[in-house]
């Protein structure tokens, strides 16, 4: 259903490495290299899990601005409407099918920010998620945030960094740390190995096999059977609620039950794509949106549900690369966009809304567009500074030529 042609996020895994392992579903990267780390030491602080909602979600339809007197104008046939939106305050309301979220948010489990973006606008897909993940605007840096804010403190084994539900690794990953990207938890195996003795056999041979290869490739494949091998000792996953039968909501699962092994997992990245509606986003009632609204609130309910006692050390932020236009356009959707909303959820937030509210009358409108008065930057490093051990310093270093106040929407 996706209406633009233009890739969503670069493939930077290295598929043949995990082909002459014969390991399926999983991809390791990682330039094997030493660099400077300015606060190398034990993790301290939560389990970050990033979701990046690919190809540009419409926050003016997650959290309505219902009570914005332009809003129900710009919107006349997809706008949520006053009566059916689950009320936030006096402005805001959440798409109404996102109660299973709104329950979460009466628990005090979930914020949101309102009218974040870059610093500079970008509607390319492509470009804006670049930008996004790499988190260094005006600068020459090619790594990604991730994987510099994975410098802040040894994340410590094979499931430190993950990317689940994929093997394509995202872009905010990119640099010199080790990462484990795979599809499934059930699906990581190596192929033709299902018996114990047999897997001790291949993993004996493969890890002589690559130690004479040497760098890269033996730290890529270090990391692969280390990993491996605690996949292994994972008992069956029996849910403390259901998840939705999605690919997000298997994937969530998979999340918590790697964070509830106790495994070393301290940064984990997920994928949900078809959130591109040019045309038919439809109504309140039901459609495209509604649809994708029910699976994302469901899943992410269970999810905060299903970590229990977990969840105190646990944050989650949701990114997309850009938001939607305030305007409907002639095929009932939405173009890409600018300001959008940011979602963090977990056992320390401070519940409720965050971030200057711009409006939405023509004045105050950046082209069409709502305006980023919070850069998403900002929503990171209240993260990186209240809930994952990073001082000034580190907040700068993961986030060069950015300076700002915290947001307080999570707590120290």
């Amino acid at each position: 259903m996706n209406a633009c042609p233009e890739c969503l996020s670069a493939d930077i895994s290295r598929r043949s490495l995990l082909l002459s392992l014969g390991v399926l579903g999983a991809t390791a990267i990682g330039a094997g290299t030493a660099r400077v780390a300015w606060a190398e030491g034990p993790w301290k602080g939560d389990t970050l899990v990033v979701l990046s909602l690919r190809g540009g979600f419409d926050g003016l339809s997650a959290v309505a601005p219902v009570g914005d007197p332009y809003y129900a104008d710009l919107r006349p046939t997809i706008a949520v409407p006053v009566a059916a939106a689950l009320p936030l305050d006096t402005t805001f309301g959440l798409h109404p099918a996102m109660s299973a979220l709104k329950e979460q948010w009466d628990l005090g489990r979930v914020a949101a920010v309102n009218a974040t973006g870059l610093p500079n606008p970008n509607r390319s897909h492509f470009s804006a998620m670049d930008e996004v993940e790499r988190a260094a605007p005006g600068s020459g840096i090619r790594t990604g945030w991730l994987d510099r804010m994975l410098s802040l403190h040894d994340p410590s084994g094979p499931f430190g960094a993950v990317q689940l539900g994929s093997t394509s690794m995202p872009m905010a990953f990119a640099g010199p740390r080790d990462e484990l990207g795979m599809d499934r938890l059930a699906d990581f195996v190596l192929d033709g190995a299902s018996q114990e003795a047999d897997r001790a056999r291949w993993s004996s041979a493969l890890t002589l096999l690559h130690d004479r290869a040497g760098g890269a490739l033996k730290t890529s494949a270090q990391v692969t059977l280390a990993a491996l091998e605690t996949a292994s000792e994972l008992a069956d996953y029996d849910p403390v609620v259901p998840y939705p039968d999605s690919d997000l909501g298997r994937t969530l699962q998979d999340v918590a039950q790697l964070i509830k092994a106790d495994v070393g997992a301290r940064v984990i990245t997920l994928d949900e794509g078809d959130w591109d509606m040019h045309a038919d986003l439809g109504r309140v009632e039901g459609g495209w949106m509604a649809d994708k609204l029910t699976d994302l609130s469901g899943s992410l309910a269970a999810f905060l549900e299903d970590l229990g006692p977990a969840r105190e050390q646990v944050t989650l932020i949701t990114i997309s690369e850009f938001g939607r236009r305030a305007q409907e356009n002639e095929s009932a959707g939405v173009d890409h966009g600018w300001g959008n909303v940011m979602f963090v959820a977990g056992g320390n937030v401070n519940p409720g809304l965050h971030g200057q509210w711009p409006g939405l009358s023509p004045g105050n409108l950046d082209d069409g567009d709502l305006r980023a008065t919070t850069d998403y930057r900002a929503v990171f490093a209240d993260v990186l500074a209240n809930r994952c051990g990073a001082d000034d310093a580190a907040v700068g270093a993961v986030f060069p030529g950015w300076s700002g106040d915290t947001l307080g929407v999570t707590a120290p």
